[in-house]
């Protein structure tokens, strides 16, 4: 009796264990539309933004006829994909630049999300639609300056004045503050009981209010092709009907925030692939001693230590998108996704920028600067000390933030 041997299997050095077939037709055909758009019009120009310090804010409109912002929402114009195409489009769009897929994932799960979850009828209608088309721009307004891992200590407040409220205070490291339309804004009401005494509420707040202003933060190394900027309120009259009125508590920023974080934990794996393509790529036809660094052992074993710590992170990736669209993730799954593949993504392109030398750099290549991005993302969304204890709590049921 005769066997029959398999035939050997062609190893994609980019995806050696073919991770991406486990996709749907419907979720490959996002990864090919998004990078197919970042190979045309992201990477040519993402050097020179760069270096000069824009955003294009043209590049809005253009997401929003893909389909990209607010793409795992449903109704009001936006897409109602899965979570994992969602997190399959970030990661292609943070192979071109974190600023990119920033812009997408503040647009969609920090400023769209929180109307679409918490929003009155009213908002939806206003500013969804055109949010998802990239005619308004949004941005979320949490951080501050003296309260980032903590934000329930946040001194913006709101204080009810007859049918309106009154806003005061400021909010900081806001990315898309200086060109955003609206901004959904998180302040303590009826403060006066001491510090973190009264309900933390969301406000849908339009550029031009009377006593919003914005100011863009300048002078930046990282994330230089995005807008980051602060916001300030001084005696900023919105009307009650300006609250998202479906949450009354640190839930609802929280709920954000991990809607954002979990764009990451995809995100990240797209700048590291791409600063692993560069190395390798390199290695095959920089030539020293007379042949490709790529022939000697310990760039190989770099090489090799890239691959795995891509292709575990993509497993990862993809066991928590498929927990997301069965409607079982916790916030602590997105905590070990966003740990994990953040600190191994970093990890990464310093490896790949030791392969590449001094050509690593220089914009010619796109390793320093994701490796300049990705300490951004480091600490953004919460710190690794952070996504730690959630975890550590998550083990031993014993909490360890205070």
């Amino acid at each position: 009796m005769s066997t029959t041997l398999p035939r050997p299997t062609k190893l994609d050095p980019l995806d050696m264990l073919d991770l991406d077939a486990d996709f749907t037709s419907d979720e490959r055909l996002i990864r090919d539309t998004v990078r197919d758009f970042t190979r045309r019009r992201i990477l040519p120009n993402i050097a020179d933004w760069f270096e000069r310090g824009v955003f294009p804010k043209e590049l809005a409109l253009e997401l929003g006829e893909l389909g990209l912002l607010g793409m795992h929402l449903d109704g009001y114009g936006c897409a109602g994909t899965s979570g994992t195409a969602y997190g399959i489009a970030c990661r292609e769009l943070e192979a071109a630049d974190s600023g990119l897929r920033s812009f997408v994932s503040v647009q969609g799960s920090l400023a769209m999300f929180p109307i679409h979850a918490y929003g009155s009828e009213e908002q939806k209608r206003e500013w969804l639609p055109r949010m998802a088309r990239g005619e308004a721009i949004g941005c979320f307004g949490l951080t501050e300056y003296d309260h980032g891992s903590d934000p329930s200590g946040m001194r913006t407040v709101a204080r009810r004045d007859g049918g309106d409220y009154v806003l005061d205070g400021s909010k900081a490291w806001i990315t898309n503050g200086g060109v955003a339309d609206v901004a959904v804004v998180w302040a303590r009401t009826n403060p006066d009981d001491g510090p973190k005494s009264g309900a933390v509420r969301g406000f849908v707040v339009p550029a031009g209010t009377k006593g919003f202003s914005t100011k863009n933060i300048e002078r930046k190394i990282s994330l230089r092709a995005s807008v980051t900027s602060e916001l300030l309120f001084e005696n900023c009259r919105v009307p009650a009907s300006a609250i998202l009125p479906g949450v009354a508590s640190m839930r609802g920023p929280l709920s954000c925030l991990s809607e954002a974080r979990y764009g990451i934990l995809w995100g990240a794996l797209g700048a590291a692939r791409a600063c692993y393509e560069a190395a390798l790529e390199y290695a095959k036809t920089r030539v020293q001693f007379d042949k490709p660094i790529a022939s000697f052992q310990l760039t190989q074993q770099k090489l090799v230590d890239m691959m795995l710590e891509l292709q575990k992170g993509q497993l990862l990736a993809t066991a928590i998108g498929r927990l997301k669209d069965a409607g079982t993730i916790a916030p602590q799954h997105v905590s070990m996704g966003k740990l994990n593949n953040v600190r191994e993504a970093l990890a990464i392109c310093r490896e790949a920028r030791t392969i590449l030398g001094a050509s690593g750099i220089t914009l010619e290549y796109p390793v320093i600067r994701h490796m300049n991005n990705l300490e951004s993302v480091l600490t953004y969304e919460g710190t690794s000390e952070v996504h730690t204890l959630i975890l550590g709590q998550a083990l031993t049921g014993i909490g360890a933030f205070s």
